[in-house]
């Protein structure tokens, strides 16, 4: 297609990579964008008026990434004249005035603390013919004021937090996203009530560190409180968190977990190395001991509970021993599944500069081990619940098998994911809906019920997808927050490696 013609409106896409933080950022941008008028283009077109790039800075490959892209839209932008392009997020936080640089043709490069200046930043850009490039030191205003469009009409992700206190030697988060800024808790209750009222059924509370929340305000029970509060709103089935970190984390949100009924028994609680040498050099505060201890305080408190976490193979300086200690603590923990990466050097992150960088092949032949090790467990874990009965929150976009055999996807309340028949229902369930069924057949990473559900119930989450609605939040007045379209859900996926 063409570029807008004069008096219709401006389309625009948003392509989003990295973690949850991201994703939610999008929702803000898609939010300001149709705020200023623009409108969403179908994912097909190849060319809308605006591409803004949400990015990240996390892993290695993330700027051949970017650049890769925005090579490929080069001969776009010439076809097109109009056509603009943001880059944005932390690797626009990162590179500022290099993007411009490398790729001249981008028109729009923001930073991860003045997402609500885009539009301007556009229509400035367009006005003087000339790249703009505004990177904000600190937030200039919290982005849970900004207005949002949801992606889903059944879950949503609710900022309680944004920026990051600890000092990881791998991270590069903190100086991306600045310093922890805790949110009010009645701004973050008024938020989800407000999704509630649209139908949402799910909420995931969202932080770099959701068990340090409170700081600001002096309270290192705070997060249990806001669990415990979630527990009060009527209509609010589900609450998952992420991510927590084994230095905070508290009894009393263990408690608050097993105690508040719609509060899932997921957890996913990165663990990074199971060596305490690797560990002390990553510079994270704990240990092992006490990172297998806080699993067996949840899992006493609550057995059903699903436990997920990170792992980083190769960071400088790990030994085999190191290694197979690794291995020890996940065969310990038995995790339901896990998000491995390969170190991978951050410039401006102590660890890139340590000695004892490994060898690419010893990281890779390591990794192969840990990949076959969790899928062991994770498989093990899951035969675990064949022939028992599931409630399942029915999404969209979760089985990419689904159309060919048949089946419906969803999330258990524990996280993990389920291939379902429909059955009788055939035709009936929507995204949003509810079931119960039995499963039938495990995999290391998703459960299946062949057998017809046991009951399917109708929500009004399944009532908004079929008429075709997303919950649009107009922003949260004094809220503290924090290629391809945004995820269609939040499933319950690790966040930044770096927590």
């Amino acid at each position: 297609m063409t570029t807008a013609a004069a008096g219709s409106p401006r389309t625009y896409q948003v392509r989003t990579y990295g973690c949850q933080m991201n994703v939610h950022d999008s929702e803000r941008i898609s939010g300001l964008l149709e705020q200023a008028g623009y409108v969403r283009a179908p994912q097909a077109d190849d060319a809308p008026d605006i591409v803004v790039f949400n990015t990240c800075a996390v892993r290695e490959n993330a700027d051949n990434r970017l650049y890769g892209n925005l090579g490929h839209l080069r001969p776009v932008k010439d076809k097109h004249p109009g056509m603009q392009i943001a880059v944005g997020g932390c690797l626009a936080q990162k590179d500022r005035g290099e993007i411009v640089r490398k790729a001249p043709w981008v028109d729009v490069v923001f930073g991860t603390h003045n997402i609500g200046a885009l539009p301007v930043l556009l229509e400035r850009a367009r006005h003087n013919a000339a790249a703009e490039v505004e990177i904000l030191e600190s937030l200039d205003v919290f982005p849970s004021t900004l207005p949002t469009r949801r992606e889903s009409t059944y879950a949503g992700w609710v900022s309680i937090s944004v920026g990051c206190n600890n000092t990881c030697t791998f991270c590069i988060v903190p100086f991306l996203r600045g310093k922890e800024k805790d949110r009010r808790p009645g701004d973050i209750l008024s938020e989800v009530r407000t999704l509630v009222d649209e139908g949402v059924l799910e909420v995931t509370l969202l932080g770099q560190n959701v068990n340090s929340y409170g700081v600001e305000f002096g309270d290192r029970y705070a997060f249990g409180k806001l669990l415990r509060a979630t527990g009060e709103i009527d209509g609010l089935e589900r609450v998952r968190f992420t991510s927590p970190h084994p230095k905070d984390f508290t009894d009393d949100v263990i408690a608050a977990m097993a105690e508040t009924p719609n509060v899932c028994h997921s957890l996913h609680m990165p663990l990074q190395s199971g060596s305490d040498d690797v560990l002390k050099a990553m510079r994270r505060s704990y240990r092992s001991e006490r990172y297998l201890g806080i699993i067996e305080k949840v899992r006493a408190a609550m057995p059903d509970a699903a436990i997920t976490t990170d792992i980083i193979v190769g960071f400088p300086g790990e030994t085999e021993a190191d290694f197979q200690r690794t291995l020890d603590v996940v065969r310990e923990a038995r995790f339901s599944s896990a998000f491995t990466f390969q170190y991978s050097k951050r410039p401006g992150t102590p660890a890139a500069t340590m000695d004892g960088q490994l060898p690419k092949q010893v990281v890779q032949e390591r990794y192969e081990r840990l990949i076959a090790t969790v899928e062991e467990i994770t498989w093990a874990e899951n035969k675990r619940l064949v022939g028992e009965t599931v409630e399942v929150l029915v999404a969209v976009g979760e089985g990419r098998k689904d159309e060919r055999t048949g089946r419906l996807s969803g999330r258990a309340r524990d996280g993990r994911l389920v291939h379902f028949d429909a059955g009788s229902f055939a035709g009936a369930i929507r995204p949003g809906d509810i079931v119960h069924t039995e499963i039938t057949y495990a995999a290391p990473h998703h459960l299946n019920a062949d057998g017809a559900p046991l009951s399917h119930r109708r929500t009004r989450a399944g009532d908004a997808a079929e008429a075709g609605r997303s919950p649009r939040t107009p922003g949260v007045l004094l809220g503290l927050p924090t290629v391809g379209a945004p995820a269609a859900a939040p499933a319950p996926t690790t966040g930044c490696s770096a927590h």
